[in-house]
């Protein structure tokens, strides 16, 4: 089982405070004490939100959660970025952030994001569970499905900090690892900081199985939700409020007062009503949904459709292997790819749908064949033709392009699986380049999941989790780019015409060459214009190949 890693900059995480007046979650004698009540946040239409703060510190991701090593974008100063361990100094492998499905695993990994000291501006505070469980899908930028999600709160006013999320195992042998993973995992990425969590919000997010209701769930679960605390409580960290959500309803597994936390369950606020609802609206937050539907958009398609596609995956494969046979065969594939994939571009920038993002992906499928998705497909397993196509990553063409790596994921379908790496981590780098991080750790997610050891997804997650700014890496192709059109510009010297030679002066000013005076002189021997021959020193000048150099 692997984790998810979650956004590091949000706007709910900058001044946002948390309260909770009734949770009964053991305190150790030496812990830091649980926050205080903060004064009344000041309405929405007054006063604006701060905005997201990177971190100032970067967070290692890493299996065993060890301390990470410093993060450094400008080593990406060559064209090889994309595909070069060294993009990120420093660094070790990130974690695979995929989900439960590989909760057989015997080891667990989590990866936690903290944040530095807020800015002095807005203050959004939550008092009661019904507001902390309405906060969440803000927190991570989507509603997390089938999650253990792990919040730490700093200072005494209960800042919001780092975060954790992990898909809940379905193992039940694995939940006491699990919980003492989560809980090491997000206390030291805050001790490494200097910031030591006060207290720790636990949020268990699953709904009903066939048969099931929400209170089901939640009594499944608290064998889960007592470990999460034990396990912090063991760190000395409180766990402030521990909160199961399900079926549109929530229960605390702190409080066990039901005047307040009925034994049916408390429905969650309307959309839209609340108070964090309100100041993500004037920040510009978007929740993309929940993390069900966001995957479902990347899948493979299945089906008949998915029968005709794999068969002209196969047709295309047959193709391809005797075209790169030929001599500057890959050359010519890789130019292919990249003519056919400019066109898909335009050709997507020229009809955008509407709709749901349902009707929308289908229509994107509509816009390009089976024969062209192949194609392009594994045309983009090479690594030189899929880092020149990561230069579409802003401007008008990043749209289209997102759109077509989606559509190209969900092509392949079959035996081809583990081809929609590339379009996935493309997909992945567009996102994190126009600023959608959810998006693209969803989009990385899987396609680590597909592949844990492919660099180029490897990069970019850790850089994402360690709130890196991509411009360096824009920047980079940018410049890669421009070189390679530049050299698409000079007209490259034949390799089997003879070297032309510049008409000299018959009469040179300034000394004489040594040597020059013994020179015979005649048809034969001369040494004014144009009598040189390609013998001798004219051939001593030319490349192995005959070209001048």
């Amino acid at each position: 089982m692997n984790p998810h890693s979650e956004p590091s900059k949000r706007p709910g995480d900058t001044n946002s405070a948390a309260t909770s007046s009734h949770s009964s979650a053991p305190t150790p004698s030496n812990s830091p004490r649980p926050p205080k009540p903060a004064p009344p946040a000041k309405p929405p239409n007054t006063t604006r939100p701060s905005r997201p703060i990177a971190p100032s510190d970067p967070t290692d991701p890493t299996r065993a959660a060890e301390p990470p090593g410093p993060a450094d974008p400008a080593h990406t100063t060559g064209p090889s970025a994309l595909s070069n361990p060294a993009y990120i100094a420093g660094s070790a492998s990130p974690s695979d952030p995929s989900h439960s499905s590989d909760s057989t695993h015997s080891s667990h990994s989590a990866s936690a994001d903290e944040d530095p000291a807020p800015s002095a501006d807005a203050q959004v505070t939550l008092r009661s569970p019904a507001e902390l469980a309405d906060a969440l899908p803000y927190f991570l930028g989507f509603y997390p499905d089938d999650s253990v999600v792990m919040v730490a709160l700093h200072g005494e006013r209960g800042r919001f900090g780092g975060r954790v999320r992990l898909g809940i195992p379905t193992d039940t042998a694995q939940w006491p690892d699990v919980a003492d993973q989560l809980a090491d995992c997000l206390i030291s990425a805050g001790q490494e900081r200097d910031d030591r969590p006060a207290a720790i919000i636990v949020y268990l997010c699953q709904e009903p199985a066939a048969g099931e209701s929400g209170k089901d769930v939640k009594n499944r679960l608290r064998p889960l939700a007592q470990r999460l605390r034990t396990a912090c409580g063991a760190l000395d960290v409180p766990v402030l409020e521990a909160l199961c959500l399900s079926n549109g309803r929530f229960w605390s597994y702190c409080c066990p007062d039901f005047r307040c936390c009925p034994a049916e369950g408390t429905p969650m606020v309307m959309p839209g009503t609340s108070v964090m609802a309100a100041a993500a609206a004037y920040a510009g937050m978007q929740v993309r949904g929940s993390l069900k539907e966001m995957e479902a958009r990347l899948r493979p398609r299945t089906g008949p459709r998915a029968a005709e596609q794999e068969k002209a995956l196969d047709t295309a494969a047959g193709a391809l292997v005797p075209h790169m046979l030929r001599r500057d065969g890959a050359a010519a594939v890789r130019r292919d790819t990249l003519e056919l994939a400019g066109a898909m571009i335009h050709r997507f920038r020229l009809d955008t749908p509407s709709g749901s993002n349902r009707a929308r992906d289908a229509c994107d499928d509509a816009l390009i064949t089976d024969s062209e998705a192949a194609t392009l497909i594994l045309g983009l397993q090479d690594r030189v033709t899929r880092d020149r196509a990561a230069e579409w990553m802003d401007g008008p063409a990043a749209a289209p392009a997102l759109r077509l790596w989606r559509a190209l994921a969900r092509r392949c379908a079959g035996g081809y699986a583990e081809h929609a790496v590339a379009p996935l981590t493309l997909a992945g780098w567009v996102c994190w380049s126009t600023e959608d991080g959810p998006s693209a750790r969803v989009a990385l997610s899987c396609a680590l999941a597909l592949d844990p050891d492919y660099t180029f997804a490897q990069l970019l997650h850790r850089a994402i989790n360690e709130g890196l700014d991509p411009e360096p890496l824009r920047r980079c192709l940018r410049e890669q780019h421009q070189e390679e059109a530049a050299a698409a510009t000079e007209v490259p010297t034949s390799s089997t015409a003879p070297a032309k030679e510049t008409p000299r002066p018959t009469k040179r000013s300034g000394p004489t060459r040594s040597g020059s005076a013994g020179r015979p002189r005649g048809p034969r021997g001369a040494t004014g214009p144009g009598s040189r021959t390609t013998d001798g020193r004219g051939r001593r000048r030319a490349g192995r190949d005959g070209s001048r150099r």
